[in-house]
Formats: C-alpha cells, sequence, structure tokens
C-alpha cells in the first residue's frame, strides 16, 4: 500500500518547525520515520502534512552537564556507539542492542521513539527508569513534562496538539551502580513482549542504597515498581529480596494480545526482573568498587 496525499514542509530551525505545526491542520512531525511511514503506508496514520525534522539540526545531540540532555532528533546509533552514554548511562547500551536492528536504529530517534510510546518500546523504558523530563515547544514557549505524566496510555502521550518535543533530560546515576536491562521477544529485533530494566546502587556494607526497577511490555506504558524500590533501601538484596521484587513484577496488569496472555506476560516480568537484578549486582566494575 502507499500513504494517502499529503503536503510536505522542510523547516531548518525550531521556531520554523513549530509556527509549521502550529499552522497546519491534521500535520504530523517526521523524525526516523520507522514506526511513522509504515502506518501512513498502511493508512493507519493519514496526515495531511508532513513537517521533516531532519534538518533542523539543534534538535541533534547529547550533552553531559548537571544532567543528561538529548534531543529529540538524535540518532539510536549515535546513542548506541557514544563512549560518554556508555561510561555514564551503561544500561542505555544494553537496551538499545535490542531495538530492532542496525538499519532501524540508523534512522530511528529517540524523540520519535517515545513519541510513538509503543508499550515494548525499550527507550520508553529508559525514561521511565531514570525519572527523564521531557521538554515540548510551541509558538507560545515551553513545558517540561516528566515522562511518568507524559506516558498516558497505549500509544498516548500528554503531548498537547501543537507541541514538538524537542529535548528529553535526567540525572545520570552515579559511577559504580549496578545495571542490566533483559527482554524477551519471540525473534530478536520483534517487539519485546516483555522486558525489564534494573540500576541499583549499594552503600559500603553492601546494603541496597537506592533502586529503581522499569517493566516494559507488560501494560500499556513502562511500569516502575516504586514500592519495592522503597522497601529494599537498607537491606541487602538477598535471594528474599530478589523474590520480592519479582512477585511486585507479577501483579502488574498485563495485557493480552494475538501472540500472548497477559498471564504470561506477567510471568515473564517475575522471570525478567529477577534476571536482571541478579546480573546488576554482578556487574564489573560495582563489583570492583565494593571489594576496593
Amino acid at each position: 500500500m502507499k500513504p494517502a496525499p499529503f503536503g510536505y514542509h522542510d523547516p531548518t530551525t525550531v521556531e520554523e518547525a513549530v509556527a509549521l505545526y502550529d499552522r497546519l491542520e491534521n500535520a504530523r512531525p517526521l523524525a526516523g520515520g520507522q514506526s511513522l511511514v509504515p502506518m501512513m503506508n498502511f493508512r493507519y496514520a493519514v496526515p495531511d502534512h508532513l513537517i521533516d525534522l531532519n534538518g533542523v539540526a539543534e534538535l541533534s545531540g547529547v550533552s553531559f552537564g548537571s544532567r543528561v540532555s538529548m534531543g529529540a532528533m538524535t540518532r539510536q546509533r549515535d546513542l548506541e556507539f557514544s563512549d560518554e552514554i556508555a561510561r555514564r548511562c551503561p544500561i542505555f547500551r544494553e537496551a538499545l542492542l535490542n531495538v530492532g536492528h542496525r538499519q532501524t536504529r540508523n534512522r530511528g530517534t529517540i524523540g520519535g521513539s517515545l513519541c510513538h510510546l509503543d508499550p515494548s518500546a525499550e527507550m520508553s523504558a529508559m525514561m521511565m527508569l531514570h525519572d527523564a523530563t521531557l521538554t515540548a515547544r510551541t509558538v507560545a514557549g515551553e513545558r517540561h513534562i516528566p515522562f511518568a505524566d507524559f506516558a498516558l496510555g497505549f500509544m498516548t502521550t500528554a503531548l498537547e496538539p501543537n507541541e514538538l518535543l524537542t529535548r528529553i533530560e535526567f540525572d545520570a546515576w552515579p559511577e559504580g551502580h549496578g545495571f542490566a536491562f533483559e527482554e524477551y521477544a519471540r525473534r530478536h529485533g520483534d517487539f519485546a513482549i516483555a522486558s525489564a530494566g534494573v540500576l541499583v546502587k549499594f552503600d559500603e556494607r553492601g546494603m541496597v542504597q537506592r533502586l529503581a526497577v522499569v517493566v516494559g511490555g507488560v501494560e500499556a506504558v513502562p511500569a516502575r515498581l516504586r514500592d519495592v524500590e522503597n522497601s529494599a533501601i537498607g537491606h541487602p538484596l538477598s535471594q528474599d529480596l530478589i523474590a520480592a521484587v519479582a512477585d511486585s513484577a507479577g501483579k502488574l496488569d498485563g495485557t493480552d494480545d494475538a501472540h500472548v496472555s497477559a498471564e504470561y506476560r506477567r510471568h515473564l516480568a517475575t522471570v525478567l526482573v529477577a534476571r536482571a537484578l541478579r546480573r546488576a549486582a554482578k556487574t564489573p566494575h560495582l563489583q570492583e568498587a565494593l571489594h576496593a
């Protein structure tokens, strides 16, 4: 199939892009196009105008100041090969290796993935895990949206019709933290049936000082296990604690689809969370720090 007729617009600045988005009716921004173009070909999405953001240079790139800041048009492949991302946010590389294939990561953007908000998307899970803040821009100014408020439901974001996602920011965890990302899909590169991401920091006694756990693909949006995260603080990451956190993941609502049941997704969540917790505690540089 082919897309319905549409007008094409090629801005070179953010100001020009948001002005077009404000003025044109039934317009969609085009980022990497890895999701939007197939949707248009199947007539699932039928915009009257496409606003191509690929020529807006200021929307690309990553900076590392007091916070990690990513332009919405930053390619997934650039994040995958960033030495600074690997050093400061190593779980991103693990997660990115599960995103489609090399060809899709070459074109796919961080902002495009977040705005598409597929329940199984790895980058959405990473933003929930890091409590990211998203910046949306209109002709009237900017709005800052916590990712927990940005992800409203199945492929539904908090962006207003004339808002353009421009930047993503979050605090990197301190060096020496443990991390792991686990995913199960029918085959590599397919949409995840379930995934789990873990970040953990231990104190000098080996007790959990900070813990973050996210489960993707099970519910309509990534789920943080905040209650068990908080209750784990001050305790060793024992098998009992791992079992308790994994059991919490198994209590998520879950969704049914043509491939698997909600019950199966919940089961996968318990397995993947437990696996990620065990592996996060064995991160090599974390073990070196604990035994220094």
